[in-house]
């Protein structure tokens, strides 16, 4: 495999990655050589599947030839069918693609590569659900402000955010998993009857997508889905989706990174070519990167949906290079999401200084409820407005001013204005998303 296989001067996140091997031109090669294999197995004789599977090595084809040729046919299959059947022989080769139409391959290899693709990214998945996981326990009492809408709100807790993230990778997780284990085989002939199928003499042709699935080791398709592309359309949404949930994370890191922030830290940050001060959080970036691209990828693939007649001109052409660039974005956005929450450092000191900053105020809420029994509820929103005027004005904390107050005598502001104090059932969400597998 050559090292334009697997990297990308233009695509850091995915160069080296498992997506990128499992999505090359070689690897989408073997995939098609793998479908037409099984395809034979599945119709025999056993002597021909044999000889077709032997022959089914990448390392035998010119791949930059069957490329070239790939336009005059506007896609692989053909150049290869000439190919493999000439590799087979004389004896064996009237068995290579009997019966199929290039689709049936083309689709059949794009849900291996698919297939294939998807394990090492659904690794990622759980090793990120692991390390956030770890987050999660070790923070849980962790205080922060909550942000809401660029501000400070109420205080959360580290370990509430970390289980929040989990989640959506969990979320993601179940979502690729069902979809792989959904992907399948094609199999419908010129026009999605199978008829060629029963003309070369197979007794039930219905029964050879059940038997070609097997020997691909794919789902047994209901029916034929040239132009019913639920299988594409999964592939997006659940790629889409888990862009997302990891996007999340690194538009949280990116934010609790910034310098005059320093929540957070990236294990080990990237270099500046012209500060040699920065670290720079590159892992959260290139995430970052893939999530901004993932929606248009899934658009383009949601758009093949409309496939007209019963095989459609330029709708399954569409959707090879979108998938495998998202195959390659998720891959590598997987893999950058692990390294990322496995190294992330928390820094619990500025979490505790930063709720500070409004002098008390993130906790108005809480007092807001407290003082309505006490003073009535005008009167606290009254006083509450006029404090929260002169922490700003007079430079002090609230919880300073409130113990002046003679119609506060007897109240615990100390503990009522610790902002530490008020996070909720944050600890009991967080036990409670814990308890998830």
């Amino acid at each position: 495999m050559s090292s334009a296989d697997v990297d990308s001067l233009l695509g850091p996140g995915w160069a080296q990655c498992a997506a990128a091997s499992a999505t090359s031109d070689t690897a989408f090669l073997q995939a098609l050589l793998d479908a037409e294999a099984a395809l034979t197995r599945a119709q025999g004789p056993a002597e021909a599947g044999r000889a077709v599977t032997e022959a089914a090595d990448v390392g035998r084809y010119d791949l930059p030839s069957i490329a070239r040729r790939a336009r005059a046919g506007g896609n692989p299959v053909i150049p290869l069918v000439a190919d493999l059947t000439e590799a087979v022989g004389e004896e064996y080769g009237p068995s290579v693609h009997r019966g199929a139409t290039s689709q049936d391959i083309m689709d059949t290899a794009t849900m291996l590569v698919a297939h294939r693709a998807l394990a090492p990214l659904l690794t990622d998945l759980a090793r990120t659900a692991s390390a956030l996981a770890r987050l999660a326990a070790e923070q849980r009492d962790t205080a922060l402000p909550g942000r809401t809408l660029t501000q400070h709100a109420v205080p959360t807790t580290f370990g509430l955010k970390a289980a929040g993230w989990r989640a959506l990778v969990l979320d993601a997780r179940d979502r690729v998993t069902a979809v792989r284990e959904s992907l399948p085989v094609q199999l419908g002939g010129a026009a999605g009857t199978l008829a060629a199928f029963a003309a070369y003499g197979a007794e039930d042709a219905t029964a050879l997508v059940a038997a070609y699935a097997r020997e691909a080791g794919l789902a047994a398709p209901e029916l034929p889905w040239h132009t019913l592309r639920t299988p594409l359309a999964d592939l997006a949404g659940c790629l889409a989706f888990t862009a997302g949930a990891l996007g999340k994370i690194a538009a949280d890191v990116l934010t609790l990174s910034r310098t005059e922030i320093g929540e957070l830290a990236e294990g080990s940050g990237g270099s500046s070519s012209a500060m040699p001060h920065k670290a720079n959080p590159v892992r959260s970036t290139l995430v970052a990167a893939a999530a901004r691209r993932a929606p248009q990828l899934a658009a383009t693939l949601y758009g093949s949906l409309v496939a007209e007649d019963e095989r459609p001109a330029g709708a399954w052409h569409a959707e090879w290079e979108p998938l495998r660039d998202l195959l390659r974005l998720m891959g590598g956005a997987a893999r950058d999401a692990a390294e990322l929450t496995e190294g992330l450092r928390v820094d619990a000191d500025a979490m505790r200084e930063h709720l500070g900053l409004t002098h008390g105020l993130i906790v108005s809420e809480r007092l807001s409820a407290e003082l309505a029994p006490v003073l009535g509820r005008a009167r606290a929103k009254t006083l509450l407005t006029e404090l929260a005027r002169r922490t700003h004005t007079e430079g002090r904390t609230l919880t300073e001013l409130l113990l002046e107050e003679p119609e506060l005598k007897g109240l615990d502001v100390t503990e009522l204005t610790d902002p530490s104090r008020y996070t909720g059932s944050a600890a009991a969400l967080t036990d409670r998303a814990l308890e998830r597998r």
